[in-house]
């Protein structure tokens, strides 16, 4: 009896042991596993091309600028940013494989596109106040966020491009939290308090603003009227047959 009980208990354990995870959800944790280095690799340029001394910044600043009074309220939906873009395509993992690598490709082109600018351009703004012209919750973030994050290399904007990045492809996606007209205003309206949201606390400049949105209209058309997407295991991939075709003959004539 003990014999029996022994070995069962072993098998139980056993079992429980060598458990997996359901094919659907291991499929889903490889599409994502190639942000993760991205990722990685991002903050960590960043971090050095921060600690670079450098011997001459150019200042970004515009006669818009002066017009935005500062507006601590704003730092809301500045930091809602970090859920906002996470969020979505962290759905768009789980509802849309499409516009799941759509949205990643969108950000890997303006997040490398804003590396290379600031090691090749270093740029600086003096547009946040010397003083918070009033002392209350929202204040006090922004000098906690005023301190921690450096007035260097802003542009372009990055809470901008992502923000227009979610955007679109929160309009072209047909995924069922995203379906309604109501959703999809929500999340135009929520992009764009975000963009308003670096102008109206001073992390940004209007021109910022103003280049990261020409740079999402370009990685717009590259993607979704070109077809041009990155997806692991293919690599560089054009969804559109025209566009495809005429890359292959270009590359095989070369």
């Amino acid at each position: 009896m003990t014999r029996n009980r022994i070995s069962y208990a072993g098998r139980r354990h056993s079992s429980l042991g060598t458990k997996r995870l359901s094919p659907a959800l291991t499929r889903k944790m490889r599409l994502a596993a190639p942000m993760a280095p991205y990722m990685l690799f991002f903050l960590l340029s960043f971090a050095v091309i921060e600690s670079w001394n450098r011997l001459h910044y150019t200042v970004i600043h515009t006669v818009v600028d002066d017009k935005i009074p500062f507006c601590e309220w704003f730092v809301i939906p500045y930091l809602l940013w970090f859920v906002y873009v996470s969020g979505f395509t962290l759905v768009m993992l789980f509802t849309d494989e499409k516009s799941y690598h759509e949205i990643c490709t969108n950000l890997v082109i303006g997040m490398t596109v804003f590396l290379v600018v600031s090691a090749v351009f270093p740029n600086i703004l003096f547009l946040r106040p010397e003083a918070m012209p009033r002392d209350n919750v929202w204040t006090r973030i922004c000098g906690i966020l005023y301190a921690v994050d450096t007035p260097t290399n802003v542009t372009p904007s990055i809470h901008v491009y992502n923000s227009i990045a979610v955007m679109i492809a929160a309009v072209r996606t047909n995924a069922r939290p995203f379906r309604s007209r109501l959703s999809k205003c929500a999340m135009a309206l929520m992009g764009l308090s975000i963009i308003l949201s670096t102008m109206f606390i001073k992390q940004h400049s209007f021109s910022d603003v103003v280049i990261a949105t020409g740079l999402a209209l370009s990685s717009y058309i590259l993607i979704y009227k070109l077809g041009f997407v990155i997806i692991p295991r293919k690599g560089v991939w054009f969804r559109n047959r025209k566009v495809r075709r005429r890359v292959r003959r270009r590359v095989l004539s070369a």
